[in-house]
């Protein structure tokens, strides 16, 4: 097998090679050219140094890992039945007439004891103080509120709130971002999914869970201990000087230091046009993270989810023992090498266990656990889903643990194409891609009347992309019922591991699916002898 991952150019980074012949380790042009005028990253690193780690325009872009790793979920193929329907609605007789695709139900639910309802087996990934976060919020929130799925409010949100006020004991007193977050999702929420909102080291010293339950009495948080895309704390950029050193005094840590001389001068001059936020890494203790289950259980929460990254096995056995231990109502896995507004390219490319693996050893961990007579948490599988192939692959190897799939830039992108189709419209400047649709939302949305006639005038506030968001889960139903259909499964909870098969004796090794060849080969055979 060749390289997985050619370094030192890259779309995400804004570089490229001169030659077309590239040393496949280092990623240097085989003939490096003394007066070669870019652009590759040691040539852009060059003059702009530690800028270069990072994918960008910040902001402006979500970037994702494209390192080829030897087995993904195309190693899986869904298997295909000509009898039976299984989990139909109790008292219906299977047969052509009722077993029909849109008869296929994809609502599942999670939770220890109070479960929480989605439509549909996915939800959003964290959607945190990025500036991407911050700008399309309304389109991404009622996208999800009106989807009825759940959506997850990312780490730091108070902490960067330019208008945040603190207390004199130094925890958050009023957040309207925070605020504008909450009420724009509880506008329209129908009862299903619900909103989440994570917490990091920063976010408990700034006392944010005090302020979710005393303020909107929310019944849900999010802890969070990692992503797929990185080792690290989370991370953002701000082009003003006054923001990252009101930043640093609220705690973060940030990069170049925005109080020394020489930064300022850097700053004056226009050679530094931008100041990192970083979080600070966590640290997990059994006893210390039940402790903070229970702390959050006193502030009155009643349900605690947990969100981990690609971490090596020892964590990744610590996150599901522990949440047992915890009674946490959802953990969500994070594979590599994941998508994000910002992470560092080399880390999302060479940091941590891919999904694929990642998965597979969270099926074999509590597979274990259930056989100590431990109840395992609802589990969710996170790390570059973007279709309804991928959801029902990762429910069926994690069957019948797995509740959903959690998805980033799937999700994330339907907002920003609604929101951008309804600048177009206004601007009368839309692309030919959209326009031979018409030239109005009422054409070019195929679900825009179905969800006027539910909402009537309220229509008006939704905006467009959130009926992106909208557009592309109602795909999502469909082709999920109908893979569903063809493998006579009617329901989330009748897909089980037999349902895939395994094309490479390699992906059956490390997921432990049976082998196309080896599947239902003793029914087969039963068959042949009978």
């Amino acid at each position: 097998m060749g390289n997985l991952r050619q370094p030192n150019a890259n779309e995400a980074t804004r570089t490229f090679n001169r030659s077309k012949n590239v040393t496949p380790m280092s990623g240097i042009c085989t003939r490096c050219l003394d007066g070669c005028r870019g652009n590759c990253e040691i040539f852009k690193s060059s003059f702009r140094g530690r800028e270069v780690i990072y994918p960008g325009p910040f902001g402006e872009i979500t970037a994702g890992g494209d390192k080829n790793y030897p087995i993904d979920y195309s190693h899986l193929n869904i298997q295909g039945y000509a009898v039976g329907a299984i989990g139909l609605p109790e008292g219906m007789i299977p047969g052509p007439e009722t077993a029909r695709f849109p008869n296929v139900s994809t609502e599942t639910e999670y939770g220890w004891r109070r479960k929480v309802k989605m439509k549909l087996p996915i939800f959003t990934g964290a959607l945190g103080s990025t500036d991407i976060a911050r700008n399309n919020w309304e389109h991404f929130t009622i996208g999800a509120a009106i989807s009825g799925i759940t959506i997850v409010c990312g780490e730091n949100v108070c902490g960067v709130d330019p208008e945040l006020k603190l207390g004199s004991d130094g925890l958050v007193k009023e957040s309207p971002e925070m605020d504008r977050r909450i009420e724009l999702y509880n506008k329209f929420y129908d009862g299903y999914g619900e909103m989440l909102v994570q917490m990091n080291v920063e976010d408990t010293k700034l006392g944010v869970a005090e302020y979710l339950a005393s303020k909107h009495n929310m019944e849900s948080i999010e802890l969070k201990w990692g992503q797929g895309a990185k080792c690290i704390g989370g991370e953002i950029k701000v082009a003003d000087i006054d923001r990252a050193m009101e930043l640093k005094r609220r705690g973060y840590i940030v990069t170049p230091d925005p109080e020394l001389h020489s930064v300022q001068e850097a700053f004056r001059m226009g050679a530094i046009k931008e100041f990192e936020r970083h979080s600070r890494l966590g640290f997990v203790t059994e006893e210390g993270f039940c402790e903070e289950c229970e702390r959050l259980r006193d502030l009155g929460f009643k349900r605690i989810t947990l969100k981990t990254g690609a971490y090596s096995m020892a964590e990744t056995a610590m996150a599901i023992k522990y949440s047992s231990e915890a009674r946490i109502d959802l953990l969500t896995y994070d594979g590599a090498p994941g998508g994000t507004g910002m992470s560092p390219w080399p880390m999302m490319e060479e940091w941590g266990v891919p999904t694929f693996y990642l998965q597979s050893q969270v099926y074999e961990f509590a597979q274990k656990l259930s056989g100590r007579g431990k109840k395992v948490p609802d589990l969710a599988m996170a790390g570059g889903f973007s279709s309804e192939d991928g959801v029902y692959k990762a429910l069926a190897m994690g069957s019948p643990y797995f509740k959903a799939v959690c998805m980033g830039r799937g999700l994330m992108i339907p907002g920003m194409v609604g929101k951008n189709i309804g600048k177009w419209i206004e601007e009368n400047d839309l692309p030919k891609t959209v326009s031979e649709f018409g030239s109005t939302k009422e054409e070019i949305f195929v679900h825009y009347e179905e969800l006027k006639e539910k909402y009537g005038e309220e229509i008006k506030n939704i905006p467009l992309g959130a009926v992106g968001i909208y557009s592309y889960t109602e795909r999502i139903k469909v082709g999920l019922q109908q893979l569903m259909a063809g493998s006579r499964r009617f329901n989330i909870h009748a897909i089980t591991r037999k349902d895939v098969m395994a094309l490479t004796e390699e992906a059956a090794k490390v997921s432990g699916i049976a082998y196309v060849m080896d599947a239902y080969r003793d029914i087969a055979e039963e068959i042949l002898e009978s």
